[in-house]
């Protein structure tokens, strides 16, 4: 397997790549990439029945499962649900993960999603892809990492913004036929379907995403679809990856950006 062909997922809380990303991550898999998930934290305050301890506990552990159905890692930078600070502390954490990981793909949280602790791991994402090879930033234990990687924001929930409007993805990647997987690793995050249900007054956890990817699916004639917008902004690779490896799976619905 290639050395440089890893993809990493750098989220907010566990399930949020499940929903957005694992069908693509599950291409990615078939085509020889490594896979690495990791989240911000352990959704420490996703229960109303667990104390923080308990359901951090037991989504870490479902957060795993998940990722080895791709033969993935998954890495837990341990902050505090509802309170990922884009802070120095939290910020040398994402550049030590990135360091370690080594990643040539970065998927992360969207710049416009409707909650602040998905804001700022988009942002932390970001600098600690664009700080990665800085020497002058330490992090002990691992060396800086160049060149910068490719970095896909995943969709926003509900495909909006926090004014309600509809976002519209650069890509969208067709994963019909990996639905399945992506539908497994939904479902080894069982505490949350209660959670859900509780707080969100929803109780269709699967169904809730196959809806979502059925949206972006039918935009290209497909039954599923994953939607993305690629981080384009300078030092940061301009060609689309994703497309170069997953090929006409990989549906462009903008015009690439080319010197004036």
């Amino acid at each position: 397997m290639q050395t440089d062909r890893i993809a990493l997922c750098l989220a907010a809380h566990p399930d949020d790549a499940e929903f957005f990303c694992a069908g693509t991550l599950a291409l990615l898999r078939q085509k020889g990439w490594q896979i690495h998930l990791a989240t911000m934290t352990p959704g420490d305050c996703g229960s109303m029945q667990h104390t923080r301890e308990q359901i951090s506990r037991i989504r870490r552990a479902e957060a795993a499962r998940s990722a080895a159905i791709l033969s993935g890692q998954y890495h837990c930078l341990e902050g505090d649900d509802a309170f990922i600070m884009y802070d120095r502390p939290t910020l040398l954490k994402a550049v030590r993960l990135i360091r370690r990981v080594r990643p040539r793909l970065v998927f992360t949280l969207p710049p416009d999603d409707y909650m602040v602790d998905h804001v700022h791991t988009g942002k932390l994402a970001l600098t600690a892809c664009f700080c990665g090879g800085i020497p002058n930033i330490e992090t002990e234990g691992v060396e800086p990492f160049e060149p910068i990687p490719h970095l896909y924001y995943l969709d926003p929930a509900e495909g909006k913004d926090h004014f309600g409007r509809a976002v519209k993805p650069h890509i969208i990647v067709d994963i019909s036929e990996v639905i399945q997987q992506k539908q497994d690793m939904l479902a080894c995050h069982e505490s949350q379907r209660s959670w859900l249900r509780a707080h969100h007054g929803t109780d269709e956890y699967i169904e809730t995403m196959k809806r979502l990817s059925s949206r972006r699916g039918r935009q290209i004639g497909r039954a599923y679809g994953e939607g993305f917008r690629q981080h384009l902004g300078h030092a940061f690779p301009s060609d689309n990856l994703l497309a170069a490896e997953l090929g006409d799976r990989v549906h462009e619905l903008t015009e690439r950006l080319s010197d004036a």
